[in-house]
């Protein structure tokens, strides 16, 4: 009898353990595909010698035998641009499961609001005046900001229906910004600054470096940290304001809270990489199927998988042909079947 009470436990528990190790080896990921893309180029690195270029800067002695090319590539050209690739990815990711469960929606991401069209007029305007790397950044960053700041300002207009109505702000500031990006095209000068204006509008990592890295990393971790940490009031959030002002939150201010973390990061990601796609869309629906709709654990995974999935796009589109492809090619590409067959798989509810 003990013995078969012993094997009823063992059974019932295998699937949680399961469970675990999946989330574990999820979470686990990214570090792993970090190595391979440092790996991967135009000239490979063996992985011991990416690792004891990663290690030099603290044990110097594990610099001998490696080449000032191998170095100079691991360091200061691959490593900046994988960080930041993991980063943006993450961001997109989280701030999209967010805004699903504010919303209460499937359908949305961090960019209902408008900060990608606002960030895309932004780094237009910066490009068309001639700045510099950094000032396309900053340009970026803060009109992302000022579109959300005019959506929720416009959205107080109206009392009933806040969240209806903030949606529809976002969508019409964002056709707003969208609307004058396309008057930067048309006056831009086609020969040079056109080009550069819609490279950047199909988002990319090729100007990366490390300047680019410290904000979006503490924007992304601080983003990341407060998210987690109302994890539980998004499970609440996510069954209706009704339910969530009974049990003594206040919904609004709340989601005013979390729009504006996401906000905050999603500037910072376009900022570094430009307009990237479907990150937010696509990996929130394979979290959900992977751990389920609780943000304990959705939100951690939606990290690890958003970043996996921009690091393999990132190193698809500097390998896969001669001359590197945008990013927001690929993630188009690649996210719009994947959400199909994750739409498909999902189909009895999200």
């Amino acid at each position: 009898m003990r013995l078969l009470t012993m094997r009823r436990v063992w059974a019932a528990s295998a699937p949680a353990r399961a469970g675990d190790l999946l989330y574990a080896a999820l979470l686990l990921l990214p570090f792993a595909l970090i190595i391979a893309a440092l790996m991967v180029g135009l000239y490979t690195i063996s992985v011991e010698n990416v690792l004891r270029a990663l290690l030099a800067p603290f044990f110097p002695d594990l610099a001998n035998g490696l080449t000032t090319t191998e170095l100079t590539l691991v360091q200061r050209i691959r490593l900046p641009r994988v960080l930041s690739a993991a980063l943006i990815g993450a961001t997109l990711a989280s701030t999209g499961s967010a805004f699903q469960g504010i919303f209460k929606n499937p359908l949305v991401d961090s960019n209902l609001l408008g900060v990608t069209s606002g960030a895309g007029f932004g780094a237009a305007l910066a490009l068309l005046l001639g700045g510099t790397t950094l000032v396309v950044q900053g340009f970026a960053f803060g009109f992302g900001l000022l579109a959300v700041l005019l959506a929720y300002a416009g959205s107080r207009i109206y009392s009933t229906a806040p969240m209806i109505v903030l949606t529809l702000m976002g969508i019409l500031i964002g056709s707003f910004f969208g609307s004058l990006t396309s008057l930067m095209k048309y006056v831009a000068d086609p020969l040079n600054t056109l080009p550069a204006i819609t490279f950047w509008l199909l988002g990319g990592l090729t100007g990366v470096t490390w300047q680019s890295v410290p904000t979006l990393a503490l924007l992304t971790v601080c983003g990341s940290l407060f998210l987690w940490s109302v994890r539980w009031r998004l499970n609440i959030l996510s069954l209706g304001d009704t339910e969530a002002t009974t049990l003594g939150m206040n919904p609004n201010r709340l989601k005013l809270a979390i729009i504006v973390c996401a906000t905050l990061m999603t500037a910072a990601a376009v900022a570094v990489g430009g307009v990237v796609g479907w990150v937010g869309l696509v990996i929130p629906h394979a979290g959900r199927i992977l751990v389920g709709p609780d943000h304990k654990r959705l939100i951690p995974v939606s990290l690890a998988l958003g970043a996996s999935f921009l690091l393999v796009i990132d190193t698809l589109s500097r390998t896969l042909l001669s001359t590197e492809v945008p990013l927001g090619i690929l993630t188009g590409l690649v996210g719009v079947p994947l959400l199909i067959v994750l739409l498909r798989r999902n189909q009895t509810g999200w």
